[in-house]
């Protein structure tokens, strides 16, 4: 009886530490009497049986598995023994795992693998068991690279296992700095390596010999009764009874199986036809999917389901085959006209028409569709420009201009200046507008911003559709070339100066359109029934002619920032210009019509200075004219100067010298209505203020007379400030022949204020001087019979109480004319005196004394107001009379004299000089 074996007990293992698959070596007691008594091995719990390799009882070599514990003991179980013990443990390193997807920055090793396969006894493919070191000595890696390695050997390889392996190369790459006695030791390794594989060959015949032993008996028994069998030629030989058997059989086999097979055959025959329904139902559903992708917009998914159909069954031969594809050309046909069709249609964006033109390039259909596009869209622009027109001339469009009572829609030349503050310079084309403003704003202005929305909306599309068919980008995104691309750039190359002319027609059509709503004398008589028809529309204000001005200029600003040559767009400057002279001069044209109704505004109140509202009415109405023009006058990039214009310089000073004298002529109109012409209804005294002089009252209704004073003083402020200062005006906003107007109207105004002095001069003058003689005789007076004087008579005082009523009127409106005014009535009374005392035949020596006191007394009441003229007068007058010789009568004089001027100092006071000067302006 054997005794009792002990329990295994593991001692040692080498290496202590390893990887999964690591090679180790066990050493201890008991590990079993042989293979077979080994039953059981564990390495941190993972079972190493399948790998292990018994040697001895204190030895095992196996290879550790993926084990779930890192570290953990060496269990050995054998049939002997049983399960052991472990005095050691084997610590697992766990390398980092690198997928086959991850991205890693070192190549992965997948040449040393351990085969899985459970029986080891079967044979392993070269490739699983080739050494990673072949020549079992110590590699040291060169540091030549891989590229100069591959230019001195070229078409070889470093690889043992190609079929250009090169020795050279892979000892340069692995050994290049072993020793020549380590390279010794490697090829003895080689040479056993090699030894080692002849002597397993040999091993697997050695273990056969036996079997083929008795293979080779069996054969040579079969040959030998075959042989005796043939040598007796008779028919019933074994193989020809075997050969007839086997007919037999397989007769009786075919009978019973017929039915079988032939089922087997039809469902063979059906199985292969599902199969290439299977294999083939891309094809066979393709007409519906294209049907029903059609149907759902998903056109990219056609184009690619047609491509992939055309790749592989274009040129099919196979019948049935062939008559689907037939059908899938069928319905792209279908599918090339209507992309066409969704191509042409109008309106359309610009993103709708690549798509279009992309997916009709893709199915490669015929023509140029991109061109056929650019042409719809050309057409469809100028129709639309044209159906604006026509819409409002036929009226269907609401907004005609809301007519005032009087059938006048433009606005006074205040409501112009609010208006055209209110066209923001450089800001949008559009700008928040009241509700009404459909039904105040002029038709041509609703058409001009209709039209640039047209343009403004459309033709940027239309040139980028251009643009994008000269680069090649409607074909392709990415911008990468094909030959679709190179063909689109030829044909854009050819087709560049049609393009041109389609440009030209829009923009000609664009200005066509406005010039025969604004400008219709600018255009042909032939060209008038297709793009005016305006007549009827109401006339526009310089106000409404800068807004559309301003609107113009924002749509050459659009198409100017697409990149069109300048040449294209000349014909849109060129309209630009004859709009803003149109505004010029239609304003200025206005402007004198409000500066004729300026006349009815005036109420003749006056300031301290002598002047009505009336001349700043008028600086006003033009100053503000001047600022309505500012924006179409100023020169934007591109335009030019329109004051620098001859032509346009000498309208512009005739129209500007016309409202002038258009003023001028309201200032003598004024002056010459009488009582009955003038409503004064309006007029209304503010006599809280210091403006406004105190002795005029409320309800004030100025004479013939104070009309005359008050328009003289107008004129001299006309002259003196408002035509200097409206000078300055023209200057700073770029008018010429400033010196023209101001001269003109400085003569005119002249000319009117020397007609109504004159006037005025005649109406008081001749009163007063021709009362004089009546006076002087009345009562039978006679120079040569009178008394001894006792005083100036009355006829005198009452001449001078006139003069002091003329004195007071002039006053009233005008300190500074009371020189001027007084100055020639008296001159005119001192005429008449003249006369009268040189018509006197001859004095008595009373007359003489009376007519030389009388004479000496008005000459020296009114001495602040002679001139060279009067004093001529009086001293002529005085040289008529008899000279007085008596001292008595000389202190007689001198004492009637100074009892005049006693009993008349206070109406005399007016004729003092004043002793405060008035305000100056």
């Amino acid at each position: 009886m054997s005794r009792a074996r002990q329990p295994p007990l593991v001692t040692g293992i080498s290496p202590k530490e390893g990887a999964a698959w690591t090679k180790v070596t066990i050493r201890g007691e008991n590990l079993g009497t042989g293979p077979a008594d080994l039953i059981g091995l564990s390495i941190c719990g993972h079972n190493c049986l399948l790998t292990a390799e018994w040697m001895s009882a204190s030895k095992i070599v196996c290879r550790v598995g993926p084990a779930k514990d890192d570290k953990g003991e060496i269990i050995v179980t054998t049939k002997s023994g049983g399960l052991g013990t472990s005095t050691v443990s084997f610590k697992l390193l766990r390398p980092e795992r690198i997928g086959i997807l991850d991205q890693t920055a070192v190549w992965v090793d997948e040449m040393n693998y351990y085969d899985m396969r459970t029986d080891r006894n079967k044979g392993i493919s070269p490739l699983s068991l080739r050494p990673s070191n072949p020549l079992g000595i110590e590699l040291d890696k060169g540091k030549i690279p891989q590229k100069d390695m591959e230019l001195t050997f070229p078409g070889m390889s470093g690889d043992f296992t190609s079929e250009n392996f090169s020795a050279t190369w892979y000892l340069i790459e692995n050994h290049s700095g072993s020793s020549f006695e380590q390279l010794k030791i490697a090829a003895s390794n080689l040479k056993k390596q090699a030894t080692k594989k002849n002597e397993g060959s040999l091993a697997y015949v050695k273990g056969g010999l036996s079997t083929f032993f008795e293979a080779q008996d069996a054969l040579a028994a079969i040959h030998q009764k075959l042989e005796s069998d043939g040598t007796e030629r008779v028919e019933g030989s074994m193989t020809q009874r075997l050969e007839n058997i086997l007919n037999r059989a397989s007769d009786t086999a075919d009978t019973l199986f017929q039915e079988v097979l032939g089922r087997k055959d039809k469902a063979d025959s059906t199985r292969n036809a599902l199969n290439v329904l299977q294999r083939f139902k891309f094809l066979f559903n393709l007409p519906l999917n294209i049907e029903r992708n059609i149907h759902k917009g998903d056109y990219d998914v056609v184009i690619n389901d047609y491509e992939k159909a055309k790749s592989l069954f274009g040129n099919t031969e196979v019948p049935v085959f062939k008559k689907v594809y037939a059908e899938v050309e069928t319905r792209i046909d279908a599918l090339r006209s209507l992309l066409l069709d969704k191509l042409l249609q109008t309106p359309s964006t610009l993103h709708d028409q690549k798509r279009y033109i992309r997916y009709l390039s893709d199915l490669h259909a015929p023509g140029d569709p991109a061109w056929l596009c650019i042409h719809a869209q050309h057409k469809w622009i100028l129709q639309l420009m044209q159906n604006c027109r026509d819409e409002f001339i036929s009226g269907q469009r609401v907004g005609a201009g809301a007519l005032d009572p009087e059938g006048d829609t433009r606005p006074s030349a205040l409501g112009r200046l609010s208006h055209t503050a209110s066209l923001k310079r450089g800001g949008s084309l559009r700008t928040p507008r009241p509700s009404t403003w459909r039904f105040e704003t002029p038709q041509q202005v609703q058409f001009v911003e209709k039209l640039s929305d047209v343009v403004i909306g459309q033709l940027p599309n239309f040139w980028k559709l251009w643009i994008s068919y000269v680069n090649g980008s409607l074909f392709s995104e990415t911008g990468e070339k094909s030959g679709q691309v190179e063909k689109s750039k030829k044909n854009a190359r050819q087709r560049q100066n049609d393009f041109k002319k389609m440009i030209e027609e829009m923009t000609h059509r664009l200005v066509k359109l406005v010039r025969g709503a604004l400008l219709p004398t600018t255009l042909p008589q032939a060209e008038l029934s297709l793009y005016g028809g305006w007549e009827n529309k109401t006339e526009l204000t310089g106000a409404w002619l800068t807004q559309i001005i301003h609107t113009v200029r924002a749509c050459h600003e659009a198409l100017s920032a697409l990149e069109i040559p300048n040449d294209l767009l000349q014909v849109i400057q060129d309209l630009l210009l004859d709009l803003r002279v149109h505004c010029l001069m239609v304003t200025l044209l206005h402007t004198t019509e409000d500066v004729k109704r300026l006349a009815e505004k005036e109420d003749w109140v006056v300031d301290n200075e002598g002047i009505t509202s009336l001349p700043s009415q008028f600086e006003q109405c033009m100053i503000q004219m001047l600022q309505s023009l500012k924006e179409p006058m100023e020169i934007k990039a591109g335009e030019i100067n329109v004051l620098q214009l001859d032509q346009v310089q000498d309208q512009a000073t005739e129209l500007s010298v016309g409202i002038m004298k258009v003023f001028i002529n309201c200032l003598e109109l004024l002056s010459t209505k009488t009582d009955a012409d003038i409503d004064t209804s309006h007029i209304s005294v503010d006599l809280s203020s210091p403006d406004r002089f105190p002795g005029i009252q409320e309800g004030f209704s100025p004479t013939s007379e104070q009309r005359l004073l008050i328009i003289l003083s107008n004129c001299h402020y006309l002259e003196k400030h408002t035509f200097l200062n409206l000078a300055d005006h023209f200057e700073k906003h770029g008018f010429t022949g400033i010196e023209k107007i101001t001269r003109v109207s400085v003569d005119a105004v002249r000319q009117l204020d020397r007609n109504l002095f004159e006037a005025y001069i005649e109406r008081r003058a001749d009163p007063i001087a021709g009362s004089l003689e009546p006076g002087i005789y009345a009562g039978y007076f006679d120079w040569r019979d009178c008394q001894t004087p006792t005083g100036v008579r009355n006829y005198l005082k009452e001449a001078l109480v006139n003069i002091i009523t003329v004195h007071a009127e002039v006053f009233t409106v005008s300190k500074d004319l009371v020189p001027r005014v007084l100055s020639k009535i008296i001159e005119a009374v001192a005429d008449e005196m003249c006369r009268l005392m040189q018509c006197v035949s001859s004095f008595s020596k009373n007359g003489a004394l009376q007519a030389r006191l009388e004479v000496c007394s008005l000459r020296d009441a009114i001495a602040t107001y002679l001139n060279a003229e009067s004093n001529a007068s009086f001293k002529l007058a005085l040289d008529a009379l008899p000279q007085l010789h008596s001292g008595a009568d000389k202190k007689l004089l001198e004492e009637l004299l100074n009892k005049f001027k006693s009993s008349m100092q206070l109406q005399l006071t007016c004729f003092q000089p004043p002793c405060i000067q008035p305000v100056k302006r």
